[in-house]
């Protein structure tokens, strides 16, 4: 485990306020809470930092609500551990959010991953040593050069959908974010299964 892990990589533009979408922070505190029972998401306690994130489509077209960053400690979240994405600039490396809590730093990669196709609803990005040891080129695995929540990331994403079965499982390895692994669903059901399945 490198230190390169937990900080936010992009230029954040953030407008603290009330949450945004309460119905939604429930629905992905809902999903979330397996995922944290089964260690997928949680805290390096070594590193003092927190690993893994949700996200759905909420608000206006193209905006989504996601995990705040460094909430991976939390057991149980509220609605103030999340923020709404409301625009992004993803060649600019900017993030613009809202909320009682600043967008986790893996909103970029979540970004352009909703921009890949409507049908994408809701994103889960969890870490596992066992699951990245055990599927690391076995699955789609992006590029080991590229790091989280940068712009090459996101173009990553696209070339991985394009070009592999991640455009059609939905499920992917990140090869330069150690332990680190990507499901995508039309609903957090769908994400939260799969990434649970194997």
């Amino acid at each position: 485990m490198t230190l390169d892990e937990g900080y936010i990589k992009y230029q954040s533009h953030w407008s603290p306020g009330p949450a945004p979408d309460p119905a939604a922070a429930r629905l992905l505190e809902k999903w979330r809470r397996p995922l944290f029972a089964a260690g997928l998401v949680g805290h390096y306690d070594e590193l003092d930092i927190g690993f893994g994130n949700l996200s759905t489509r909420s608000g206006e077209p193209g905006q989504f609500l996601i995990t705040g960053t460094q909430t991976g400690h939390i057991e149980r979240t509220t609605t103030e551990h999340y923020s709404l994405v409301t625009a992004f600039k993803i060649n600019r490396n900017e993030v613009f959010c809202a909320g009682p809590a600043q967008a986790s730093s893996e909103a970029m990669t979540h970004a352009a991953i909703y921009e890949l196709a409507p049908s994408i609803n809701a994103i889960v990005h969890v870490h596992s040593k066992s699951l990245w040891d055990q599927y690391l080129h076995v699955l789609p695995t992006t590029d080991s050069a590229v790091t989280y929540g940068t712009p090459e990331m996101a173009e990553e994403f696209g070339r991985l959908y394009r070009e592999s079965a991640f455009g059609s499982d939905g499920i992917a390895v990140m090869g330069g974010h150690d332990e680190g692994l990507i499901c995508v669903g039309a609903s957090l059901e769908q994400a939260t299964t799969k990434i649970l399945a194997l």
